[in-house]
């Protein structure tokens, strides 16, 4: 059994920043940071590498950072220049090659004025 605890939710202002972190129980090569907003599937916001390299769906470009510490075994999602359309469920997903994907429980940003 592996759990995967997020946090950093919860209600911000539009042009404010955040920061979600994602602790698993156990190391993973890989881990991501996915949203579902109402309406819509889980989308991929951002990844990383074991070796700490970046991808991000073009909605967030420039504005938001994914980053790992592996001597803590945490990754984090660090949001700026918010804007409500980020609104959404967070989930971290951690994955190792050949081997199963576990999800957290989620955490909910809201941005609202």
């Amino acid at each position: 059994q592996v759990d995967v605890v997020e946090s950093g939710g919860g209600l911000f202002h539009p042009g404010g920043s955040l920061r979600l972190s994602c602790v698993p129980s156990r190391p993973f090569a890989s881990m991501a940071w996915y949203r579902k907003s109402p309406g819509t599937a889980r989308d991929l916001v951002a990844d990383i590498t074991a070796g700490g390299v970046p991808t991000y769906s073009d909605s967030v470009k420039g504005r938001f950072t994914i980053s790992r510490d592996n001597a803590k075994n945490t990754i984090y999602l660090q949001m700026d220049r918010l804007k409500p359309e980020v609104s959404g469920v967070y989930y971290c997903n951690c994955y190792s090659v050949g081997g199963p994907t576990f999800w957290g429980q989620g955490t909910r940003v809201t941005v609202s004025s």
